[in-house]
């Protein structure tokens, strides 16, 4: 964990001083305890430090995601998106977008369209496959797969009969960005992140007891179908808010909690904690990247995580393979 601790704080002091405007480590220091309005001052404060938050809190939030469902599923192909929870959010910020509702009510109307659809779809799923009061967790996942599906058929029929300036903003949006100016929304997504990782310590033993399956994990005294629904519903909020700020960051919650288990083991006192740092610190690292790679222009995040965490997938399953072979 310290290391964990030691790597973020690295990787978020380099972001400060990296971007298109390098600023050396003395200016980024003079700069953060002088308190005048220069211009190093406010690329510091108004840029780099708003999307260093937003990373932590948001990559934070989508591998602890990943680390409560690949649990609750004994499946480690599962992450958030699966769920079908961001095509859900994609589409209702499509629909914001189409409708032109941000004109007259502002641009905080996409993230609260996105949550609004994230927010619906995790209903339809819990609603479709509780019966008698016990959750079906395969229904839970292909369900979730067919709305994913329909959600992105329905964005792309959006896309095919919108306007280029429209077809602009659905296709940045669904690439992913921590390009979000409003620090009430940064603060909202920094809460929601802590808040769900000291919830998560709440089940930390039914986690390790539903490792064993559901039947070993009665028999030790757990109170499954409580634990189900209560993970599912914490992991569903997480990427909801999570998506409904930052867009579709893929891999996060796939990968890191893969690399974490390696790192830390399987015990998840230290597996939910160490997934969040690891997440909050790979996601700001990609953005770090994505403001620099192709400086004064930035690339979606999205596309950085994408590479980056499939690349380091791949790897990891052909290390794997060649172990065990």
């Amino acid at each position: 964990m310290l290391i964990l601790g030691g790597a973020l704080i690295f990787i978020a002091a380099l972001s400060l001083c990296l971007g298109s405007a390098a600023l050396s480590v003395q200016t980024t220091i003079r700069s953060i305890f002088s308190g005048h309005n220069t211009t190093a001052h406010n690329i510091l404060f108004e840029i780099r430090l708003p999307r260093i938050i937003l990373g932590f809190a948001i990559g934070g939030a989508l591998s602890l995601s990943g680390v409560i469902l690949q649990g609750l599923f004994r499946n480690p192909l599962v992450e958030p998106y699966t769920m079908g929870i961001s095509g859900g959010a994609a589409l209702g910020v499509s629909m914001a977008i189409i409708l032109k509702i941000y004109q007259s009510v502002g641009l905080v109307t996409l993230p609260f369209a996105g949550f609004l659809g994230a927010v619906s779809v995790i209903m339809l799923i819990y609603t479709i496959n509780i019966r008698n009061k016990t959750l079906k967790m395969q229904g839970l996942l292909l369900t979730g797969v067919m709305i994913s599906f329909i959600s992105s058929s329905f964005i792309m029929l959006i896309m095919a009969i919108s306007r280029t300036e429209d077809l602009h903003g659905i296709i940045f949006w669904i690439m992913g960005s921590l390009e979000e100016p409003n620090w009430f929304l940064i603060k909202l997504m920094l809460f929601i992140s802590l808040a769900g990782l000291s919830l998560s310590y709440i089940f930390w033993k039914d986690l390790n007891a539903l490792r064993l399956g559901e039947e070993e994990a009665a028999h030790l005294g757990i109170n499954t179908e409580r634990a189900k629904r209560a993970l599912f519903v914490l992991a569903s909020i997480l990427t909801g808010c999570a998506v409904s700020v930052g867009g579709i960051i893929g891999f996060v919650g796939l990968i890191i909690p893969h690399f974490m288990r390696m790192f830390v083991g399987s015990d998840h006192r230290v597996l939910l904690a160490g997934s969040f740092l690891g997440g909050a610190g790979f996601l700001i690292f990609c953005d770090t990247l994505a403001r620099t790679l192709v400086a004064p222009s930035e690339l979606p995040v999205g596309v950085i995580t994408g590479i980056l965490g499939g690349s380091f997938f791949i790897y990891a399953l052909a290390r794997k393979g060649k172990s065990g072979a």
